[in-house]
């Protein structure tokens, strides 16, 4: 099964779960959860439906691939994929707020429309949901004690990835950041999530315990991969495929992977001026050339790069020793590289 056979197949799917975990119930004031479906690319700013494109849902279709991966059937991991989304959408609503972020898929964000305290609250409410969906599972004849270790495994990846938010707000404060302090962040921020979804999975098809936890390596691993290859992009992606300004993350000072490599070069003079460049409440235009040009200088980027194609060789080693089922695992290699490879 190639990556696009498996979006064909799964998408659909996931998306119908995804609504039956947010339908509304009778007499639910129509503006709660029209600010959740507007989030999610159902619906308009006067809460009319809609469909617009809302994120890559990787992370649910990795759920259902590592279940048939596992030699379980797809369809009943659903309840997990879709509670492993809306976890992932929960902290995008809260993370706007966070970063003062305007704009999220090319939409006014949740908290722009309708105030900090209203998005906060959608955000806690999708987060419930997601809770709730997960216990959709018994309905798929999940056996009660792996529903009860599915729900710890997904409040354990939360806490992780609002302890992984908690180090990238705190690393805005200051300019020493090292490369592990870094990687501590993205395994809480990004990879914990991407390896709860891949336990789940294993989880549904599988009682094993090694299997389930080696899934979770595989996907912690490809999060990793992940969220340097979007450190790279946000600092040297094209603008028309990202969507985002050149060199975004540079103007607004993120201690992205790159960046930090950088900053930890003592006696470094571009490490210096780069180190003098960040201390600046506002960086201009040649500030931001000038911050590119000393990234360029210092091979940043391919050390990222490097970096990146480290973590995926160890999940696709993982994902090997788990001896996937054959389709599956031609979709997983395939999703594995495309995440690193990818230009948006």
């Amino acid at each position: 099964m190639t990556l696009q056979e498996a979006l064909d197949t799964y998408l659909p799917l996931i998306e119908d779960e995804l609504r039956a975990c947010m339908t509304p119930p009778a007499n639910s004031p129509p503006a709660f959860f029209g600010m959740m479906h507007y989030h999610l690319g159902w619906a308009d700013p006067q809460f009319q439906p809609v469909q617009i494109k809302a994120g890559k849902r990787l992370r649910p279709l990795f759920t259902l691939l590592t279940c048939q991966a596992a030699g379980g059937d797809p369809h009943d991991a659903l309840p997990a994929a879709a509670a492993v989304e809306l976890v992932h959408n929960f902290s995008l609503i809260h993370d706007d707020i966070e970063d003062r972020s305007d704009t999220r898929r090319g939409r006014t964000t949740v908290w722009a429309l309708w105030g900090e305290a209203q998005a906060i609250n959608a955000g806690d409410a999708m987060l419930t949901l997601a809770h709730l969906g997960l216990h959709r599972l018994s309905e798929r004849g999940v056996p009660p004690d792996r529903v009860i270790a599915a729900l710890h495994a997904l409040d354990q990846a939360n806490l992780a990835l609002c302890r992984g938010q908690h180090l990238d707000l705190d690393f805005e404060s200051r300019l020493e950041v090292d490369a592990d302090a870094y990687m501590t962040m993205i395994q809480g921020k990004t990879a914990a999530l991407l390896g709860c979804a891949g336990q789940l999975g294993a989880m549904v098809a599988s009682p094993d315990r090694d299997l389930t936890e080696r899934y979770r390596r595989v996907g912690e691993g490809l999060g990793l991969a992940f969220q340097i290859q979007d450190d790279v992009l946000g600092i040297w992606g094209e603008p028309d495929v990202t969507g985002k300004p050149v060199a975004d993350d540079i103007r607004h000072r993120k201690k992205s992977l790159p960046v930090v490599y950088v900053l930890g070069r003592r006696n470094d003079p571009g490490a210096e001026r780069l180190r003098a460049l960040y201390a600046q409440e506002e960086l201009s235009e040649g500030d931001v050339a000038d911050a590119i040009a000393i990234l360029d200088a210092s091979q940043a980027r391919p050390y990222a790069e490097e970096l990146a194609r480290y973590h995926l060789e160890t999940a696709l080693t993982e994902l090997e020793a788990a001896r996937p089922e054959p389709e599956a695992g031609e979709a997983l290699r395939e999703m594995a590289h495309f995440l690193i490879k990818r230009a948006y």
